[in-house]
């Protein structure tokens, strides 16, 4: 009876030590009811001010691998990743261009002409327990350049001592999550530089928004300080700006007024887009 009962327990002892072996093979990660989100991003470097926002939950993205460091419910989450570009005001998810003083601009307020480049990815991605999730996402540019040239083929140009201009009908509000821009049409100002005959200007936009894109310009002449101002319609020569936001929109134009020699309004007439230049920012 004795030596029956030495063998049932030492057979007990062996199923309690085959059943904690085989619960502590059941789980491939140290978070069995949740699950952690791995993020590489290709080309990133320490300067490149990343951020990774996940369902509203904002953190810097310090290197590529990067994990989330907190660990998610199985399920559907909401991502978002942006670059802190400078000249934004970053508010949730939305990205406001700022004003010309530096602060987040108010609704329908000018905006600074030359903000840097912004990246932003959104996508949902599905968690599961007891699982690392490594997700490859690919930030797009949402800024694009914008070069102007106008050729002056009348009057005296070495006359012009400044071209201040005013571009409206263009965006100031991009919607990270929805991959939009938001908001009410804005204008943006900046300034011409003078070589010979030819006046260039950029800008850098978040593409045009609204029916209609006019540029202003104001030219002071170094005659007597006369001004002459100028407007134009550029809705069509625009039309195709919100395309490919990594290839620079060049746009040249005549300015036929009679500049020098008499004040009031003159004209641009025979703008073209043409081909520009490769002008996105490398991650």
């Amino acid at each position: 009876m004795k030596a029956r009962q030495y063998i049932n327990m030492m057979g007990m002892a062996a199923a309690v030590l085959l059943s904690s072996c085989v619960k502590d093979t059941l789980y491939d990660t140290p978070h069995p009811d949740k699950g952690a989100v791995t993020i590489s991003l290709t080309g990133l470097s320490a300067d490149d001010n990343y951020v990774l926002d996940m369902d509203g939950k904002v953190a810097d993205i310090t290197g590529s691998p990067f994990t989330n460091p907190d660990l998610l419910n199985p399920g559907t989450h909401s991502m978002v990743i942006y670059n802190r570009a400078e000249g934004f005001t970053f508010d949730g998810r939305m990205a406001r261009v700022n004003a010309p003083d530096g602060k987040s601009r108010a609704d329908g307020a000018s905006v600074i002409p030359l903000p840097d480049y912004l990246k932003t990815v959104s996508q949902e991605i599905t968690v599961t327990a007891d699982d690392t999730l490594r997700v490859n996402p690919v930030p797009q540019q949402r800024v694009r350049d914008l070069q102007l040239e106008l050729e002056v083929t009348q009057g005296r140009p070495e006359l012009i001592q400044s071209v201040t201009a005013t571009l409206s009908g263009i965006a100031g509000i991009f919607d990270m999550e929805k991959g939009q821009t938001i908001g009410e049409p804005t204008s943006t100002v900046f300034s011409f530089t003078r070589d010979g005959s030819k006046l260039t200007a950029d800008a850098r936009l978040l593409g045009t928004m609204g029916d209609v894109q006019a540029l202003v310009l104001d030219i002071v002449f170094t005659d007597g300080g006369r001004t002459q101002r100028t407007e134009v319609d550029l809705t069509e020569a625009l039309a195709d700006f919100n395309g490919d936001m990594t290839t620079a929109y060049r746009v040249t134009g005549t300015l036929e007024t009679p500049v020098g020699m008499e004040e009031g309004k003159g004209e641009i007439t025979g703008w073209e887009t043409v081909e520009g230049g490769d002008a996105s920012a490398e991650m």
